[in-house]
């Protein structure tokens, strides 16, 4: 569930989640649909699971690159931030994140790379 989450909002996080093997903390907006929705989130937490687990044979480290790569081309700043702590957790570097950005340029355009590098290297600084 990939949701634009503005930077000042992302700050103010509720609850722990563990979809795709990681815990990390959720958005105010997205812990507040889990409480009011939790068959929903139940059901696409096990899709998120099974996808991880079972969609194919990419390691750990390989389907965080991929998934912050989905996130930087979707232009969704959360799941780019969220994507790039989820990466760090499975051991990419920063400079993998980097490339990842840097890979953009010549498929999302200049603005669009840099936007996602900036966002990438927010979140790696902590």
């Amino acid at each position: 569930m990939c949701l634009p989450v503005r930077r000042k909002h992302w700050r103010r996080r509720r609850g722990i989640d563990s979809i795709g093997g990681m815990s990390n903390p959720l958005p105010e907006k997205i812990e507040e649909f889990r409480r009011e929705n939790p068959a929903v989130w139940d059901a696409f937490a096990a899709l998120a699971g099974a996808c991880h687990e079972q969609g194919g044979p990419l390691d750990e480290r390989a389907r965080r690159l991929v998934k912050l790569g989905l996130a930087v081309g979707a232009q969704h700043e959360g799941a780019v931030h969220s994507a790039t702590r989820h990466a760090l957790e499975a051991g990419c570097t920063s400079e993998d994140l980097r490339h990842v950005a840097i890979l953009g340029i010549t498929t999302l355009g200049w603005p669009s790379a840099y936007a996602a590098l900036r966002w990438i290297e927010e979140e790696a600084k902590g």
